[in-house]
C-alpha cells in the first residue's frame, strides 16, 4: 500500500532539481491571473511511507492548475481547517489499516460532513482503502477489496510492480503496491475511469452529497524515483496525465 523506504536521492529528485522559478511558483498562493489557487490539505500523519505525502504535494503544486498545499495530521482535521480547503488528500503509505483508522476515526464524521457539503476527497492506494467501509470513512457507493492475489489478478502478492489498466478505453500502465479494487453498489452514481485486467474498477470518482470522492488503487503520482528505487519500468514512460485527470475529475475542474 505504498510502504517504501525513504532515500536521500528520492528527496533530492522531488525537491532539489526544480528550477528556482518553479519553486517560487509552488509556494505562491495565487495564479497568474491573480485568483486564489485552490487549497489542498495533504495528510502527513504517522504512516509507513514518509515520501508519499511529499510526492502528492509536489504533483499538486506543479499541476497545470496548481494548488496551494498544506500538510495536516490527525489532530488538524477539524471543521474549521477543512472549511478553508477545496481538496483533502489521503495518500498511500499505510501498512496497518486498523491502526491508521484508530488515528483517524475521530475525524470521520467531520470529513463526511465536509465532503457531503461540497468538498473533494482524493484517496490513493491506502487512502483509497480508507474511503471504504469497516474501517473507513464510508464515502463510497460500495467498498474496497484487495486486488493482489485476487482471482485473475496479474499481481500475485504485495510486491511493488507495474500494472496494466484500461483507462477510458486506452491501455496504460501504473505503479502499484497492494492497492485496492472497488466493488460498487448496483446503480452507483460513480464514474469508473480505469479497470484492471480482471475488469474490476481500479480508479473511480463518485458523488457523495454535493461533493466528490476520487480513489485509485494504483499510484498515479509515482515519479521516476519510485520506479528507479524498485528497478521497475513503465512502458508508457513516467507521466502524470492520469493523475491530473483524476484530480480534475475529483474536484470537478474538467
Amino acid at each position: 500500500m505504498g510502504t517504501r523506504p525513504t532515500t536521500v536521492d528520492r528527496r533530492r529528485l522531488l525537491f532539489g532539481v526544480l528550477p528556482a522559478a518553479a519553486l517560487l511558483a509552488a509556494g505562491c498562493g495565487r495564479s497568474e491571473a491573480g485568483e486564489r489557487n485552490p487549497v489542498a490539505l495533504v495528510y502527513n500523519g504517522p504512516q509507513g511511507c514518509t515520501d508519499c505525502a511529499p510526492s502528492v504535494a509536489a504533483l499538486l503544486r506543479q499541476a497545470p492548475r496548481p494548488f496551494e498545499v498544506r500538510f495536516v495530521g490527525p489532530g488538524d482535521l477539524t471543521a474549521a481547517t477543512l472549511a478553508e480547503a477545496d481538496l483533502y488528500v489521503q495518500p498511500g503509505g499505510g501498512a496497518d489499516l486498523e491502526s491508521a483508522w484508530r488515528q483517524l476515526s475521530g475525524s470521520a464524521e467531520v470529513i463526511r460532513d465536509w465532503v457531503r457539503e461540497g468538498g473533494s476527497y482524493l484517496g490513493l492506494c491506502f487512502g483509497a482503502y480508507l474511503a471504504g467501509r469497516e474501517p473507513g470513512f464510508d464515502l463510497l457507493p460500495g467498498d474496497t477489496k484487495g486486488y493482489a492475489g485476487s482471482p485473475g489478478s496479474s499481481v500475485p502478492d504485495e510486491r511493488d510492480t507495474v500494472v496494466a489498466v484500461d483507462w477510458r478505453g486506452e491501455r496504460r500502465h501504473m505503479y502499484f503496491q497492494d492497492g485496492p479494487a472497488f466493488v460498487l453498489d448496483k446503480g452507483a452514481d460513480a464514474d469508473v475511469l480505469a479497470t484492471y485486467d480482471t475488469g474490476a474498477p481500479a480508479v473511480v470518482v463518485a458523488r457523495y452529497g454535493k461533493g466528490r470522492v476520487g480513489v485509485s488503487g494504483p499510484h498515479p503520482e509515482a515519479d521516476s524515483a519510485w520506479y528507479e528505487e524498485k528497478e521497475l519500468t513503465n512502458p508508457d514512460g513516467v507521466r502524470f496525465d492520469l493523475a491530473h485527470e483524476l484530480i480534475d475529475a475529483t474536484t470537478g475542474r474538467r
